[in-house]
């Protein structure tokens, strides 16, 4: 999922994808993602044309998101079995930006104004697109693609905990502190705490949580320093990507050398997470939060991890043992917790955050 500027969302998630909050999924917004890895995006305004073709059926749609944003992280593992991770990414973000430029020419979008500006977007570029996306090519070189997608089910659960700490408007609540203490007793399962965490590589499955930790960073900043900037959200990701793609582009070079070859599957897996998951992903999570609304939307979350498990086991033949899955539904229950609020809290949320 890949995470995307969006400064009045409320609760994103990876996107594995690296645009939008699900986490790998992975939009900049405020105190829960994933995300996306998702994880919302909100204030879109379509532009409408005099005789605009209708979209698919919202749910045709959101199936279409989850299984792209699901199979990012078995995309990320083929690439690096051609490519160095650095290499990855920034092809990632190349064709990423490139669907998303292509989209802001056609709807005459305009570039962010101003110097703080673009110097936000360059933070919000480093949390939410260069250092999570370099750390889970790294990660997948030592751990299978399923774990990967577990760990970024993890960033509401960061994303909630940071938001107590730095937001002052996210209070406790006893539903959502259960759902925090629920959902890293679920991380806890997967990576078999009882027995020493064995069979595990440390470094890599630390890389996938501090991965994951960088979206809610990311989301959290862009809410205090972006909000009202006057650009509309499309030419801040947009923008935000370039610049991601940028700083990747004078790292890469001093971490690795010229690929020997282009090989055809890691090459076309990298576009495809490029194009797919950090380009069209985000213009269609724009169409279903503008239609059908950020909660409904978000939700995208929590079928990431399972179509990553899926995707892993059923093509790359990962293995699994009882805990992963148990302990991905443990993580995913507490996510959904720390994301619930009160009726009432969650009108008031709605009237301040949605432009649906």
């Amino acid at each position: 999922m890949s995470a995307t500027v969006t400064p009045s969302a409320t609760s994103p998630t990876e996107s594995a994808a690296g645009t939008l909050p699900t986490a790998e999924g992975s939009t900049a917004g405020a105190g829960a993602g994933t995300e996306t890895d998702t994880c919302t995006v909100t204030g879109v305004t379509a532009a409408a044309g005099p005789a605009a073709r209708p979209a698919p059926n919202w749910r045709i749609r959101f199936g279409a998101l989850s299984l792209i944003w699901g199979f990012s992280f078995l995309l990320i593992k083929v690439g690096t079995e051609g490519y160095a991770p650095f290499q990855v990414t920034l092809g990632r973000l190349l064709s990423g930006t490139a669907v998303l430029a292509v989209a802001m020419l056609v709807r005459r979008e305009r570039l962010p104004r101003g110097a703080r500006t673009w110097g936000h977007l360059a933070v919000a570029a480093f949390f939410l697109n260069a250092l999570p996306f370099s750390l889970f090519a790294y990660a997948e070189l030592t751990i299978p693609s399923t774990l990967a997608g577990i760990c970024n089910a993890t960033s509401p659960l960061w994303g909630m905990a940071l938001s107590l700490i730095a937001l002052s408007e996210d209070r406790p609540t006893r539903r959502r502190v259960a759902g925090l203490g629920l959902g890293f007793l679920g991380v806890l399962t997967v990576l078999g705490a009882w027995q020493g965490f064995s069979g595990l590589d440390f470094s890599g499955t630390a890389m996938a949580l501090l991965a994951s930790l960088s979206y809610p960073i990311g989301w959290i900043y862009v809410r205090r320093t972006l909000a009202g900037s006057g650009s509309s959200t499309l030419a801040l990701t947009g923008s935000q990507l370039f610049l991601g793609t940028a700083q990747i582009a004078l790292v890469t070079p001093l971490f690795t050398s010229a690929p020997d070859g282009f090989p055809l599957l890691p090459t076309l897996a990298v576009v495809a997470l490029g194009a797919l998951g950090t380009g069209l992903a985000v213009l269609l999570q724009y169409g279903l939060v503008e239609e059908v609304g950020p909660t409904t939307a978000q939700m995208v979350t929590y079928f990431i991890p399972v179509i990553a498990t899926a995707a892993g086991v059923a093509v790359l033949g990962e293995q699994l043992s009882w805990n992963t899955p148990v302990g991905a539904l443990v993580v995913l229950a507490g996510a959904a917790l720390t994301q619930s609020r009160a009726r009432g809290g969650g009108r008031a949320a709605s009237s301040r955050t949605s432009g649906d």
